[in-house]
């Protein structure tokens, strides 16, 4: 596996190892000793699978308490997936990172705690597959605005038309989120 940092603290890029040939390919999308040693230590207790359509914008989602760590990636299609870093006490307060995921780059991302997370997606019937690190708790969930000014997420929506839940159109500023310490 290769990690590729990103430009704040926290989140990763993970490539993984893929083998292939004329049948097909195989990689591990999990392994945790191998994750340990990359420092990337993590115990998964809920597994999740959502299916989109291309300009489905879901996020940008936070649990405050019970903060859940994600390992995503995409088994069919494509996202544009995006982590803000919700911890005041950090110097990248209110920064984000954006990374395509899709089936073709077979390419993973962490999110960690503290982090709200979200993604639009690029491709019709997109498959998008993420590991928790805490059991989804509804009464905890918060929505960070996806199209907050003071984010300025620069979301690839180009000709997509935008998809979204009451939840995700109705998000919480970033300086009225309930943050992280």
């Amino acid at each position: 596996m290769k990690l590729i940092a990103c430009n704040i603290p926290g989140p990763m890029i993970i490539e993984p190892r893929v083998f292939g040939d004329d049948r097909g390919f195989f990689l591990e999308s999990w392994n945790e000793q191998e994750f340990r040693e990359l420092g990337l230590a993590a115990e998964f207790v809920q597994d999740n699978h959502s299916r989109s359509q291309a300009g489905v914008l879901r996020g940008l989602h936070f649990q405050n308490p019970g903060p859940q760590g994600k390992l995503v990636r995409v088994t069919n299609g494509a996202v544009f997936d995006v982590a803000v870093d919700l911890r005041r006490s950090s110097e990248n307060f209110g920064q984000w990172v954006g990374v395509e995921l899709s089936a073709a780059n077979k390419r993973m991302f962490w999110v960690p705690e503290g982090f709200a997370h979200g993604f639009l997606t690029l491709a019709p019937d997109t498959d998008f597959l993420y590991k928790c690190t805490a059991a989804y708790a509804p009464e905890h969930e918060h929505t960070l605005a996806w199209d907050d000014p003071e984010l300025a997420i620069d979301w690839p929506i180009d000709d997509l038309e935008l998809v979204l839940s009451d939840k995700d159109r109705h998000g919480t500023a970033l300086g009225d989120v309930e943050a992280f310490a």
